[in-house]
């Protein structure tokens, strides 16, 4: 287990969605989150106290997590010698990052001598079988995006808040080093066997109750070209009975490929259906989430309302303004 609370390491971030795993641990875990350390240069911010190694270990934190997710999830030598002041201090180190903490000599051997702990939670724990495409009881939701970090998370946490506020019977399923450190179990999927991959999310939503509903956290998009192997997987992997549609509508291209221009829903939407019904041939789009976080109130109101008069569908941000209307969409279902 993961001591908390943490403090959350922003590192040199480049920019706030650099930081999204720390954001998501502030937005859903806000009694974890002591506090940020930011490094010189550091464009993200969580809107916590800044504190040194000292302040946060008198405050009590006892985790210092990377909440960074860069591209290629790689430590940084200049991380390091914060990273291994902070195990000399007492504190036990938690990441995400595809580049294992166990991995580097340096961190494992000041570990050892300090007796604190290295937790990598985007290491598979299981052995996860391949796929068989057999239907499952119980119903599952899955968030696919425009492009990478468009909010599929947020969207499906919000929901599955919604509906348990409700009496529903739901569970949030994460698939991803922030999901994971929020909820404390999940599947690392990008770290998961490319023929395992769509198996592992079989595994990870059961059979179930015929009213339950499995709230899968998205990864990827199939129109991202970096990324669009963990997306197939969960849909094929997930069988969803339902897609939610989920966009930020003030991306310039695609996140890391300034070539690569974002598709419309209407693309999405298509693609993303077509594709689902070849596990779930039942499978319905019923719903657009809208992340409107670099908006004012008003343009965000006004762009929902004009996406859902073009689509068709309850078109919200779940996060700004709950996600009430994707899961009355969901009921219907």
């Amino acid at each position: 287990m993961i001591q908390t609370p943490y403090l959350l390491f922003l590192g040199d971030a480049p920019d706030p969605l650099a930081a999204k795993v720390a954001q998501g641990i502030k937005d859903w875990r806000p009694d974890f989150a002591i506090g940020q350390f930011r490094m010189e240069g550091c464009k993200a911010d969580m809107k916590l106290p800044d504190m040194t190694l000292a302040e946060a270990k008198a405050a009590g934190a006892k985790t210092l997590v990377i909440g960074v997710a860069n591209r290629g999830g790689v430590i940084s030598a200049a991380w390091k010698k914060v990273l291994v002041t902070a195990l000399e201090e007492g504190f036990d180190l938690a990441s995400g990052l595809h580049n294992l903490l166990r991995d580097e000599p340096d961190l494992k051997a000041v570990a050892e001598a300090t007796g604190r702990t290295l937790h990598d939670v985007r290491v598979p724990s299981v052995q996860y079988p391949i796929a068989n495409g057999e239907k499952r009881a119980g119903k599952r939701c899955l968030a696919v995006g425009t492009d990478c970090s468009v909010g599929k998370m947020y969207t499906a946490l919000c929901m599955e808040r919604e509906m348990v506020a409700r009496g529903m019977k739901a569970s949030f399923r994460a698939t991803g080093q922030t999901g994971i450190l929020i909820t404390g179990d999940g599947v690392p999927l990008d770290a998961v066997i490319a023929d395992f991959m769509a198996g592992s999310v079989e595994w990870l939503t059961p059979d179930n109750d015929p009213d339950h509903w499995d709230l899968i956290e998205g990864q990827g998009s199939l129109f991202h070209v970096s990324y669009s192997g963990v997306t197939m997987a969960l849909i094929h992997g997930g069988q969803p009975d339902a897609l939610i549609l989920s966009h930020e509508p003030t991306r310039t291209h695609m996140r890391g490929l300034p070539g690569y221009a974002l598709p419309s829903l209407e693309d999405l939407r298509d693609t993303a259906l077509h594709l689902a019904r070849v596990a779930n041939p039942a499978c319905k789009v019923v719903g657009i989430s809208i992340n409107t976080a670099a908006m004012s109130e008003q343009e965000a109101l006004d762009y929902c309302q004009q996406v859902e008069a073009r689509m068709g569908l309850p078109t919200v941000d779940p996060f700004r303004h709950g996600a009430g209307r994707l899961v009355d969409a969901l009921a219907e279902v």
